[in-house]
């Protein structure tokens, strides 16, 4: 069965209805050029985009899939631009992962942090199951979003978007996963940029970036995205809303 007809069926099972429904920050680590950095939801979205690696399937296949037209890939930011690797290292683990939040929050992007073993398991499954749909609740039903992951990057856009504009289909939200002290603190950092602000809220894309992750870290739920990926034909949405406790619209 080809990707057009399950993204078919997952449609007409989700509903878009958009009825509306402190820790003080450490930032002796982060650097200047990080303070500046500012959420684009216009013109400029371009520059969310995670890197040259990254390639929105098309319709017809996801394995023949091409980078989005209109879209520059760009290199991600690199975690030293982000904060100060040196003084990171004298930081414990636990420090570190409050720092990280801490810093991010009210920033216009997300900070999550993952045990180095975690991100291991989630790059291995990710390389073979690189693509999944993620039901997101809003008011009285919800919306249903597109994610493919290619290590160490991550993206999400909704999959009305996908289906109507193919590989012109913008990205919502990009997530990037740092390993550079995943040896030495067994941490990686994992940061969240919204795109679109009108698409999504904060809120929204962390609880998206979470959930993804645990469709790749939870066995049981790993099966379900490993079907969507390999066994298609037994794939069936209800099964993803059941695993998510969400009522079936």
């Amino acid at each position: 069965m080809k990707l057009i007809r399950i993204l078919g069926s997952v449609s007409r099972l989700a509903t878009e209805k958009l009825s509306s429904s402190s820790r003080c920050p450490s930032r002796q680590i982060f650097t200047a050029r990080s303070s500046s950095s500012q959420r684009n939801a216009g013109s400029n979205h371009s520059e969310a985009l995670p890197g040259n690696r990254i390639k929105w399937a098309s319709l017809g296949s996801v394995r023949n899939s091409r980078f989005a037209s209109g879209f520059s890939p760009l290199k991600p930011k690199p975690l030293d631009s982000i904060m100060d690797l040196d003084r990171a290292r004298t930081k414990s683990s636990e420090e570190l992962t409050s720092i990280w939040d801490d810093y991010h929050l009210g920033r216009g992007h997300i900070g999550i942090t993952m045990k180095a073993q975690l991100y291991r398991l989630l790059e291995q499954r990710a390389a073979e199951c690189r693509y999944f749909v993620i039901p997101l609740w809003r008011g009285n039903g919800y919306i249903t979003m597109f994610a493919q992951v290619e290590a160490p990057h991550m993206i999400f856009t909704g999959l009305e978007d996908y289906k109507a504009r193919g590989t012109e289909a913008a990205p919502y939200l990009t997530s990037t996963f740092y390993t550079e002290l995943s040896e030495t603190k067994d941490l990686v950092f994992i940061r969240g940029d919204v795109v679109f602000t009108s698409k999504l809220t904060d809120e929204e894309a962390k609880w998206l970036m979470e959930t993804a992750q645990s469709f790749y870290l939870n066995d049981t739920r790993y099966k379900l995205l490993e079907r969507f990926n390999k066994h298609t034909h037994d794939f069936e949405f209800k099964d993803v809303l059941q695993a998510l406790d969400m009522p079936i619209l």
